[in-house]
């Protein structure tokens, strides 16, 4: 990307919004086009603006006056296709955390996360990755136990897919995984597409926590 990360933060605490804008303000690859106290706001700010710059991340809130965070996800996705969304939020509550993801959320972090990881989030979901707080991922790859039959497993994805897939599970970007898989970026991209389609998900987090849950990536081993 030539230009600066476009970054939208839906937030309801005016003070917090203010330390996250001049924080990733003093990025010189990030700028805040956007932030609002509520969804419903931003919403329809933005589709009020005739030369809007339209987010590339959006950094939204679960607790929200109004429409709240999990409810808005679908709209903002509907309204920025483009845009990945991360959850930025308080709520450490398994519940909140596997919604989000299933309805497609590219992040989960806690607002305890540090400057540091705030903008390795963002700039990881922008490379194609997931941006999941340490101790969610940890939740994740821990409790997602149901299984389906193994004959229907081995059927569903080609060794190929859960090589690729177990790289975006350890958190790299398709890159890395071009690199470490000695294949091309385009054969990734296509192989991550096929997963998506096979695992009815819309992206990376959903995909991964899919796999775990339909006992495609192994629980043992795994930090």
């Amino acid at each position: 990307m030539n230009r600066k990360i476009r970054i939208m933060m839906v937030e309801d605490h005016p003070e917090y919004r203010d330390i996250v804008e001049f924080a990733l303000n003093k990025e010189p690859d990030m700028e805040i086009v956007g932030q609002f106290g509520t969804s419903e706001r931003a919403l329809r700010s933005m589709r009020g603006c005739e030369d809007r710059k339209e987010p590339d991340v959006i950094l939204l809130d679960l607790h929200l006056p109004g429409m709240n965070g999990l409810e808005a996800i679908p709209c903002f996705s509907t309204e920025f296709p483009e845009a990945r969304i991360i959850i930025l939020t308080q709520s450490d509550r398994e519940d909140d955390l596997l919604q989000a993801i299933m309805l497609g959320a590219n992040g989960y972090l806690l607002k305890s996360s540090t400057v540091k990881q705030l903008t390795e989030g963002i700039r990881t979901v922008m490379d194609g990755g997931a941006s999941l707080d340490s101790k969610l991922a940890k939740f994740v790859l821990t409790t997602l136990k149901n299984k389906m039959p193994p004959s229907e497993i081995d059927q569903l994805l080609t060794k190929r897919e859960l090589e690729v897939l177990s790289l975006l599970a350890e958190g790299c970007v398709k890159k890395e995984i071009a690199d470490k898989l000695g294949i091309s970026l385009t054969t990734v991209v296509s192989h991550v597409t096929h997963i998506y389609s096979k695992l009815h998900a819309p992206n990376a987090p959903a995909a991964i926590a899919k796999a775990f849950q339909l006992g495609i990536l192994p629980l043992d081993g795994m930090n």
